[in-house]
């Protein structure tokens, strides 16, 4: 009787003592900081006492106000990949054992080489691009079902559907590819878009899996083609398991609970801010269904340290783009951003600073003087130029220039790049999953879109191209998010129109994509664009003449942002064009003689290399 009742009391502790979760699920041996912080998770799994096998050291065991949580933190200095145990003990005996894995690192993982200047990074709304496996569309293990009809609803793209398409993007001169979040978002609507994730180690079940997400990888790699994730730190989705049961009250910013952002980020350097104005920038939330993450908690600060990593070194990833980076707490985000540098010196990281004045997106870049004046460095490499991005929403409807309009904004845009550490470290973008489609702006005038992807594949930084462009995809923000962010043609079977391929696609939609391949190609192959000096020259009679070059290469840009042909003199330029005598223009093919004057046709652009 007494053997019964022990061993039902075995079994019942079992069941007690259940792990519901671990996190990270398994680590990496011979990492820059040994130290792993482990999260374990089960219902009242404070209780007991930790020990851990193999000589393993623990360093620290943190318990919260929440007794089913315990974090773990161990010391992998010097200790090889392998799996040891975590025995849980209660009264001196072992009431239950937790396998764990030290695996293998990729040879020169901390060495990765991430994205620059001679990439161009091809921007795809995840759940809109391409639906390659059907019979994920929806999962029961998620709320939302695919709704294709619904403008704001599931419509099925996933990550199989990249993998059908790499070449396709491959074909444009895209060298990266940029999706938008993939990981699990379980909101009962609009979860398409997955900046409101439930859960930050898997895959969203309706893109796929995480093995799927390491093909995806694998695949652009062996093209020589890189992969960005799209990593949100600022916030969680209010469906995150997480927000059922917080392991501290902290973990998010409590009001106590809901208050929305005042969206003022100028509150983080604004001398004559006023604290409360600062708090709820920082603090608030962005939306309500995105509970904010307090980045000042330490254990929450090292959990998104750790996802991050763990992530670089699971999927084999090139970089991040940093959704809202600057509503973070600055301190905390700083501190993020270090570690995974610290972990991956080349690994570049861009962080959505959405702002309209140059010195305040600079004070965000690593190393910034702007910053230094307040004693901040963000450690961050990159940020979006969106001042950039402002301008090409209207210059080329500016027919007649002024000391305000027309190309002058474009110049005046680039005067202030003595203002950034790494101007050539900086995102350059005419649109985004975000932003009024360009080629809604500019009413699907071909040429109006030649000069903007010229802009962007010349100038100093890193070109991002929005899915769809490129074939002329169309949307008005004002009418709603799903417009600007439209199913590709062709990316659903049973589509009318597929503009994966050619023999699918319109003269029209030809038109756009021919140039815009040509022209990425071209980029891929001519350093000057990539990490070249730029020069370039005041807008006279509303055209904006630059060069880029280096010691062995140089091109000219010529663009006339006048609606009727202009002769332009080139006597004005001889410091640049020195002793080349013509020029090869990249599109066309034509040779330019550059000892006349150059004649060029209304709304358009003239790429030369310098011969």
């Amino acid at each position: 009787m007494k053997k019964i009742f022990l061993l039902v009391l075995f079994i019942s502790s079992q069941l007690f003592a259940q792990i519901d979760k671990v996190e990270p699920p398994f680590w990496y041996a011979g990492m820059h900081n040994p130290e792993v912080q482990i999260m374990f998770y089960g219902k009242d799994i404070a209780q007991y006492e930790v020990a851990v096998s193999n000589a393993i050291i623990i360093k620290n065991v943190q318990k919260t106000e929440n007794p089913n949580y315990i974090f773990v933190t161990i010391d992998t200095k010097n200790i090889q990949a392998q799996d040891f145990v975590f025995s849980f003990s209660k009264n001196k005996k072992v009431t239950f054992t937790k396998k764990y894995s030290l695996k293998q690192r990729r040879q020169n993982a901390a060495l990765r080489k991430s994205y620059d200047a001679s990439d161009m990074i091809y921007l795809v709304m995840s759940d809109r691009f391409a639906n390659g496996n059907p019979n994920n569309d929806s999962d029961k293990s998620v709320i939302e079902k695919a709704d294709r009809k619904n403008p704001g609803g599931r419509h099925g793209g996933d990550i199989e559907g990249m993998i059908q398409n790499l070449d396709y993007i491959q074909e444009l001169g895209a060298t990266a590819l940029w999706p938008t979040p993939l990981c699990e978002d379980n909101d009962k609507r609009y979860s398409y878009h997955t900046y409101g994730q439930s859960d930050v180690y898997k895959i969203d079940p309706r893109f796929g899996t995480n093995e799927e997400y390491l093909k995806l990888s694998s695949e652009l790699h062996k093209r020589n083609m890189k992969l960005i994730m799209d990593y949100v730190t600022n916030h969680w989705g209010s469906e995150h398991w997480m927000m059922k049961d917080l392991p501290t009250y902290d973990w998010l910013h409590q009001f106590p609970g809901y208050a929305q952002t005042n969206y003022k980020m100028t509150t983080q350097f604004d001398k004559n801010a006023s604290d409360i104005d600062a708090k709820m920038c920082m603090d608030g939330w962005f939306v309500k269904s995105m509970p904010d993450l307090n980045q000042s908690n330490p254990l929450l600060l090292n959990y998104l340290i750790q996802n991050a990593i763990w992530w670089i070194e699971y999927a084999d990833l090139d970089g991040f783009r940093v959704d809202t980076y600057s509503y973070n707490d600055k301190v905390g985000i700083a501190k993020w951003t270090k570690a995974i540098t610290d972990e991956y010196p080349y690994f570049n990281i861009v962080g959505e600073v959405w702002m309209h004045n140059q010195a305040q997106m600079a004070f965000w870049q690593k190393d910034s003087k702007i910053g230094a004046i307040e004693n901040y460095n963000s450690y961050l490499p990159s940020v979006m130029d969106f001042t950039l991005q402002d301008a090409a929403g209207t210059v080329f409807n500016e027919d007649e220039a002024n000391w305000e309009k027309g190309m002058i904004k474009f110049y005046e845009n680039f005067t202030n790049d003595f203002l950034y550490p790494n101007p050539n470290s900086i995102m350059t973008f005419v649109e985004n999953h975000d932003t009024n489609r360009l080629n809604t702006i500019y009413k699907n005038d071909f040429k109006k879109y030649q000069m903007a992807m010229a802009l962007i594949a010349t100038v100093r930084g890193i070109p991002q191209l929005y899915y769809g462009s490129e074939i002329g995809m169309n949307g008005d923000k004002s009418k709603g998010d799903s417009e600007i962010r439209k199913d590709f043609p062709g990316g659903w079977k049973g589509d009318a129109n597929n503009a994966f391929l050619k023999s699918g696609r319109t003269e029209e939609q030809q038109k756009f994509f021919d140039f815009t391949s040509k022209l990425f190609t071209w980029r891929k192959t001519n350093e000057a664009v990539h990490f070249g000096k730029m020069k370039h020259y005041v807008p006279e009679n509303n055209i904006y003449v630059y060069f880029r070059y280096t010691d062995n290469k140089s091109i000219m840009v010529i663009m006339n942002n006048n609606v009727n042909s202009q002769s332009l003199k080139t006597s004005r330029f001889q410091e640049s064009i020195q002793n080349n005598t013509s020029g090869k223009e990249i599109i066309s093919g034509k040779s330019i003689d550059l000892k006349s004057d150059i004649l060029i046709e209304g709304k358009s652009v003239l790429i030369l290399e310098l011969n």
